[in-house]
């Protein structure tokens, strides 16, 4: 994709608006905004739509951040568990102002309440929610 936050022009604005509306990417933005922490791992996304195969979500998410709307953030080395993810996803600070600036965050509450009503969830995936998280200004 050759459009970017902050592109400007009208063609490219539908074309962003186009880009994250897509089935698929829009889900993922759903399960970023409706985590608990805002900033879900790649397993918790990969987790969360189990009709799309892995390299299908990492492949979204990738084209998500080089559009700018999210990006990964680590823990640091000294801070990482074994056994626990250490990288992270969450909304950038310019796509969350383009995600209101379109409406189309009007449902980020609802969306923490669905995903909080989750029950069947495996045990691996509570141990990941439950992991230590960056922390970002």
């Amino acid at each position: 994709m050759s459009t970017r936050l902050g592109a400007g022009d009208a063609t490219g604005t539908r074309e962003l608006v186009h880009f994250v509306t897509q089935e698929t990417r829009f889900a993922l933005l759903a399960n970023v905004l409706g985590h608990p922490e805002g900033m879900p791992s790649m397993y918790e996304l990969e987790q969360l739509n189990p009709s799309v195969s892995e390299a299908t979500v990492y492949k979204h998410v990738q084209k998500l951040v080089d559009a700018g709307v999210l990006e990964d953030v680590a823990l640091p080395e000294d801070e990482r568990r074994q056994g626990y993810p250490w990288k992270f996803y969450r909304l950038t600070d310019e796509g969350r102002t383009f995600l209101e600036r379109h409406n189309l965050l009007a449902a980020e509450e609802t969306l923490g309440r669905m995903y909080e009503s989750i029950s069947d969830k495996p045990g691996k995936m509570v141990k990941y929610e439950n992991a230590p998280r960056p922390s970002v200004g």
